[in-house]
């Protein structure tokens, strides 16, 4: 394994991890996703070729492992509470604690596509196009569904401007 190869592994791991948590709502699942996606990208090495995006490389594999999970598992297994689930925002202050739980829940009960596009824009900072390469889709559909997803989280949340939602982008993950 090249150096350049084992270097981008480890600095995108908490960024999959991340990722993976969206993905799965649990961290053991969330965990077992990016083992498995990092010997899947450790085992096809020979495909990927240098100084091409390592990262979006990363998330291709993991999600196309969670949606053939998914499609294996089928849509049977349900979720907890999301009010009881892993807590992946850190608050800044107290006084935002009861709104980033509130933005979390209603994060949750959006749509998979809607969720999964959004973590990968607004939690891992991707652009459109790397977002549209990891889910294969086309970019447009990118954009319509963090347009939608925002839109959503606006209704959810019963908020006038997309101030509070714009202010997400400044949270950190645990």
């Amino acid at each position: 394994m090249s150096a350049e190869f084992r270097a981008g592994i480890v600095n995108h791991i908490p960024a999959l991890r991340a990722y993976a948590r969206v993905l799965q709502r649990d961290r053991e699942a969330a965990d077992d996703l990016v083992q498995k996606c990092l010997a899947r990208a450790i085992a096809k090495q020979h495909l990927w070729q240098p100084g091409t995006n390592l990262k979006a490389w990363l998330f291709t594999i993991l999600h196309n492992l969670f949606v053939n999970s998914v499609r294996r598992r089928g849509r049977t297994e349900t979720y907890g509470d999301p009010a009881t689930e892993l807590h992946l925002f850190q608050p800044e202050q107290q006084t935002g604690t009861m709104r980033l739980r509130e933005l979390e829940a209603a994060f949750h009960q959006l749509p998979e596509e809607y969720r999964e596009t959004l973590a990968l824009i607004v939690m891992q900072g991707m652009r459109y196009g790397e977002a549209a390469e990891v889910q294969n889709v086309p970019i447009g559909t990118i954009r319509s569904r963090v347009f939608r997803g925002r839109q959503e989280l606006k209704r959810r949340l019963g908020l006038a401007s997309e101030t509070h939602i714009k202010n997400a982008e400044n949270l950190t993950l645990e």
